[in-house]
C-alpha cells in the first residue's frame, strides 16, 4: 500500500444518513482506509466527542415522559456541538490530523430542521455564532430507503428517543439532507446504503479515491 504525506492541517470528513444506514460500519471502514495510507485519523461523533458533549448527548438520546421542546433540542446539540469543536476538532485539524465524524451540522438541519420543523434560517444562525465557518471538506450522505433503514434498526435492540419517532419523521429528515445534497454537491456526496456492505464500501472507497488524489 502506498503511504502519502499528509497535508499539515487535517481534513474534515462527516458521515450523515437516518438510522439504519451503517454509519458506524462505515466510519471504521473510512479510518481504516485513510490510515492505511498513512494518514492520522480521530473517529469522533455527534452528539458528544468530549465528556461534557456526552452528557448532553445521554440527555438528548433517553427516553422521557417530560415534553422536550424542538428547540431546548437544538439548543443542547449546538452546546455539545461548541464543545466538540473547540475542544476536539479544531485542535485536531490544526496538528494535521484528520477528523472523520458520525454527524454534525447537517444533522442539525434534517433532524431539528426537517424532523422538528425549525426554520433553517434559526439553524443557520446558530451555525454562524458557534462553527465561525468551520465546515467538513466531504461529507458521506449513506442514503436508503426509511423502511430499510428503520428495519435495520429495530434489529439492534432497544430504540433511543430518535429512533422511536414514526417513519414519517424520518421521511422528513431524508428529504433535507436529500435537499441539501443537491444544494451542496461538492461537498455533499451522496452513497447508496440500501445493498450490501461490499457494494456500499467498492462505492465509498471510489468516492475517497478521487478525493484523496485532489487533497494529497
Amino acid at each position: 500500500m502506498n503511504r502519502r504525506k499528509a497535508p499539515v492541517h487535517g481534513k474534515f470528513i462527516t458521515l450523515e444518513g437516518v438510522e439504519g444506514v451503517g454509519k458506524s460500519t462505515h466510519l471504521e471502514f473510512i479510518s481504516g482506509y485513510l490510515r492505511d495510507r498513512g494518514i492520522t485519523v480521530l473517529v469522533t461523533r455527534e452528539p458528544g466527542g468530549t465528556p461534557g458533549a456526552d452528557e448532553i448527548r445521554n440527555t438528548l438520546l433517553a427516553i422521557r415522559t417530560e415534553p422536550f421542546q424542538p428547540m431546548a433540542e437544538l439548543l443542547l446539540m449546538f452546546a455539545a456541538r461548541a464543545l466538540h469543536v473547540d475542544n476536539v476538532i479544531r485542535p485536531a485539524l490544526a496538528a494535521g490530523t484528520w477528523i472523520v465524524c458520525d454527524r454534525f451540522t447537517d444533522a442539525s438541519y434534517a433532524y431539528q430542521g426537517g424532523g422538528r420543523g425549525i426554520a433553517a434560517s434559526v439553524i443557520a444562525a446558530l451555525e454562524r455564532m458557534v462553527l465561525k465557518g468551520l465546515r467538513p471538506d466531504l461529507t458521506i450522505l449513506l442514503d436508503a430507503r426509511i423502511e430499510v433503514g428503520m428495519a435495520r434498526a429495530r434489529k439492534r435492540g432497544v430504540l433511543d428517543r430518535f429512533e422511536q419517532e414514526q417513519d414519517e419523521f424520518f421521511k422528513r429528515v431524508r428529504r433535507v439532507y436529500l435537499a441539501r445534497a443537491r444544494r451542496e454537491p461538492r461537498r455533499i456526496k451522496v452513497v447508496n446504503a440500501g445493498g450490501g456492505i461490499v457494494d456500499v464500501q467498492a462505492e465509498i472507497t471510489a468516492l475517497l479515491d478521487k478525493r484523496l488524489t485532489r487533497w494529497i
